[in-house]
């Protein structure tokens, strides 16, 4: 998000003048950013949620925009799921999130610590001091005190992985293809088997769209749809649903492959699905279907029933840009 009071004014203009939205929607916006603005400027000097870092755990397993309900609406499917406590997040988007968790002020945690992420907003925000979107508003902070890549024990950005849609490690479904969460359970055996640091962060992407089992379009990227009234809430939470089991059932793969006495599954954030009228998840947003997320403790112990074949996200001649796979996740 870009700290200027004359694009923020410029946009505000812009979004006025927009004929597509109600007058209510091109009001609140502007009124918004105002908000997230002095929101941020308090957060980034006083932790507005409980950080990881504040907690004890071995292995923690990131869903990405998991809501509490949805993940207790499929909690009877696994023996390794009983979502009984819940943290306030520290940010209600991924880049809130890692502005608030990679601070500085745990850099010796996160030394002893392996992030194994397919989150590529770890590029913006390790390595440019933090970041904040892409409106603007008019005041706040537009840097963080955050650490570098160079200080984690390890770190691997999946999300740099650059496959053909033919590759074992794609969902390449009826309407979209999108990287499978098979390829984060690989590497992250891999780590946990490998890397010497204390603790394990896996970050995966599911179960924030797009959704690669839709057989529709409407439900590939669902929120414009459900927005837009072409699609019910119903199918859009259902099609949600499933990509969770999705990733569920990786998790549960991974559990039977490493060794953590203690094992946290969380989430950077929620989702919304029309809730005040707010759909996926914005910036400061307080409403707690996105700032609410789940702590289940589980554990886990390595059966070796599988092996780490995936390759490194670096290993091939390319890689993806950070802007094209932001894009590929509607942020863009």
């Amino acid at each position: 998000m870009t700290v200027s009071l004359k694009k923020w004014v410029s946009q505000t203009v812009s979004n006025l003048r927009n004929d597509d939205k109600s007058l209510q929607a091109r009001l609140f916006r502007p009124l918004y950013y105002i908000y997230v603005a002095g929101l941020l400027s308090i957060t980034k000097h006083r932790t507005w949620g409980t950080s990881i870092f504040e907690r004890d755990w071995d292995a923690l397993i990131i869903l990405d925009a998991c809501r509490v309900d949805a993940l207790r609406d499929v909690s009877d499917e696994y023996d390794f799921l009983t979502v009984e406590d819940t943290i306030t997040s520290v940010g209600s988007t991924s880049f809130e999130w890692m502005n608030n968790t990679f601070d500085v002020r745990h850099r010796e945690e996160i030394k002893e610590t392996s992030y194994i992420t397919g989150n590529g907003y770890t590029e913006p925000v390790l390595e440019h001091g933090g970041e904040t979107g892409h409106a603007a508003m008019p005041f706040g902070p537009s840097e963080y005190e955050v650490v570098t890549p160079e200080d984690f024990g390890h770190l691997e950005e999946l999300w740099r992985a650059d496959f053909d849609e033919t590759s074992e490690w794609m969902i390449d479904g009826d309407v979209g293809s999108r990287i499978n969460p098979e390829y984060t359970t690989d590497r992250a055996i891999k780590a946990g088997r490998e890397q010497p640091t204390e603790q394990l962060v896996v970050h995966y992407m599911y179960p924030h769209d797009p959704f690669p089992l839709a057989d529709r379009a409407e439900l590939f990227r669902p929120f414009d749809s459900l927005r837009s009234g072409d699609i019910s809430r119903e199918e859009a939470y259902s099609e949600y649903l499933d990509h969770l089991r999705l990733v569920l059932d990786e998790v549960e793969r991974l559990l039977d492959n490493l060794d953590a006495e203690k094992v946290v599954i969380t989430a950077d954030h929620g989702e919304a699905f029309g809730e005040f009228g707010f759909y996926r998840h914005v910036i400061g947003c307080p409403l707690p279907c996105i700032r609410e997320v789940p702590w289940v403790i589980t554990d886990a112990e390595d059966q070796k029933t599988c092996a780490s074949v995936a390759p490194n996200p670096e290993s091939g001649t390319e890689s993806i840009s950070v802007e094209a796979r932001l894009e590929d996740l509607g942020y863009l």
